[in-house]
């Protein structure tokens, strides 16, 4: 029997807290941690997770032989990147000089330390760690029931600059508006943690379980 999600495993992500997110909004679901592509291949739906680097993610894709079975499962069945796995669906990143797997057209970039300072002139830190309102860029059913301006879990240094800002479902203030969640056909992306994010987060996990994929 295929499984309900298969969560992607390249050696790189919080997988445990993913899945056990995913397992509390879905008892009943089969979810599956592989690297198996066949697996991935199979599932009703995806989860691209990731912590870490761009150039480490992109060299375990391609090890694991998990890059062509992504781009086919983003194409096909609903698919949820979340913070580095959602970085890594666009064109190239700063970090490393990296390509990433191009699905999105677009720029993953650090944040500019000139421009990190507050309203009233105090230095931010970066990476950017913590809650922050998420504003919605768009009307989607992964937002069904959350409501704008939801507070969500951030750890990142750098973040994704999509080339068309139809794709823009969310973005937040850090201290300027960056994209903070993609969505495109069966996609639907986030820079936030949401498996880190309390009830907002596992409502997020629980609209995709049954959102069907092919809407922005």
């Amino acid at each position: 029997m295929p499984a309900d999600i298969a969560i992607i495993d390249y050696g790189m992500g919080n997988l445990l807290s993913v899945s056990k997110a995913f397992e509390h909004v879905a008892p009943l679901a089969k979810i599956v941690v592989t690297a198996d592509p066949t697996i991935i291949a199979a599932a009703t739906r995806v989860v691209f997770p990731g912590v870490g680097a761009m150039p480490d993610c992109m060299r375990e894709l391609a090890a694991r032989g998990l890059v062509d079975v992504i781009k086919q499962a983003a194409e096909r069945k609903p698919f949820l990147g979340i913070c580095l796995g959602m970085q890594a669906l666009f064109t190239h990143s700063e970090e490393g000089d990296c390509a990433g797997l191009g699905l999105l057209p677009g720029n993953v970039r650090l944040f500019p330390a000139e421009a990190m300072k507050d309203a009233d002139g105090m230095k931010l830190k970066v990476p950017h760690i913590g809650w922050n309102q998420v504003h919605q860029g768009m009307r989607h059913p992964m937002w069904a029931g959350i409501e704008e301006g939801e507070r969500f879990y951030f750890v990142h240094s750098y973040y994704a600059e999509p080339a068309d800002a139809a794709v823009v479902a969310g973005f937040t203030h850090y201290p300027f508006a960056f994209t903070c969640a993609v969505a495109q056909d069966n996609v639907f992306a986030v820079q936030f943690h949401p498996e880190k994010s309390q009830a907002a987060g596992l409502h997020l996990l629980a609209n995709f379980i049954t959102w069907e994929g092919n809407s922005r």
